[in-house]
């Protein structure tokens, strides 16, 4: 996914090596923390001793892997209602076929690479740091991201259950937006080889990029929804989730490996409010907990 890595009019595509650049869903922080709120309810009748009633927890929801929502979105029996889905594209709608680290080596050079990732072991956002460089450095390092966008673009695959999912979002009407640190020629390649069609779509030429809220207020603002209404998919924690819980919306983690049981994410401040390991498990997640209406 352009998670790190983006810049110019280069074009790129991310790979399960997710040490991708984090532009990265913020589409809010999106604020809702997974954690479900549990509350201790006290009642006292005179003259009987202050008595506490139990504890109440909510169970983890399938499909596997799923995490627990929020009780103030999820209390009881009520559905939330669902009018938007935005997608992430590199790694969450096509299949990673760039090697993170060997491009961030050619970029920032071994030694230069090696510190980074001891400071910051969660992943790298080469962006951010080719954005402090002198001009001539840029440009150096905007031909090499390109070079490696390029091969990434002869290998695009789609992702397993992602046309089956825009089918399904289709036939209930819900929207599909598209947010990514990639370029928009990238873009409009997938949507000329796959037939997809996103709406809005905005790659990295839209500022600031991910994983600032402001993509994913954008896309809000232009279908007339609320940001609660929405739901972001991707496979950057700290660009997807992190957008799309800035925004306000909900976040669903595409974790294909597993990468995120890794202690370097617990800390991490933005949660999602599901977890996936495929996209084929979206749609019975989206169908249990939310009112699908456009």
């Amino acid at each position: 996914k352009h998670q790190h890595f983006s810049a110019g009019n280069a074009t790129m595509t991310k790979t399960r090596n997710e040490e991708k650049p984090t532009m990265t869903s913020q589409l809010s922080t999106f604020s809702h923390s997974f954690s479900s709120t549990s509350s201790s309810l006290h009642h006292f009748t005179a003259p009987k001793p202050l008595t506490l009633l139990p504890t109440y927890s909510f169970m983890r929801f399938p499909p596997t892997r799923t995490l627990r929502p929020m009780m103030s979105h999820f209390a009881g029996n009520t559905k939330a209602r669902l009018r938007g889905v935005v997608f992430d594209m590199d790694g969450t709608l096509t299949v990673p076929v760039i090697d993170f680290p060997a491009m961030y080596k050619a970029v920032l050079g071994e030694e230069r690479y090696l510190s980074i990732k001891a400071r910051s072991p969660s992943g790298i956002d080469i962006l951010h740091h080719i954005e402090t460089w002198s001009p001539s450095e840029q440009q150096r390092a905007y031909e090499v991201i390109a070079d490696y966008e390029r091969q990434g673009l002869d290998r695009l695959q789609i992702m397993p259950g992602a046309e089956e999912l825009c089918g399904f979002l289709d036939s209930k009407k819900i929207r599909r937006g598209l947010i990514t640190r990639n370029v928009k020629s990238a873009v409009d390649m997938f949507h000329l080889r796959f037939g997809l069609t996103f709406s809005p779509a905005l790659s990295r030429e839209f500022r600031p990029y991910k994983p600032d809220p402001a993509p994913l207020l954008h896309i809000c603002s232009t279908w007339g929804v609320q940001p609660s209404e929405v739901i972001m998919i991707g496979d950057s924690l700290k660009d997807d989730v992190a957008c799309g819980k800035q925004a306000g919306a909900y976040a669903c983690l595409l974790d294909e490996t597993g990468r995120y049981g890794s202690p370097d994410f617990a800390d991490f401040v933005y949660k999602p409010d599901f977890e996936v390991s495929s996209l084929t498990e979206v749609q019975s997640l989206l169908e249990i907990h939310f009112d699908l209406r456009p």
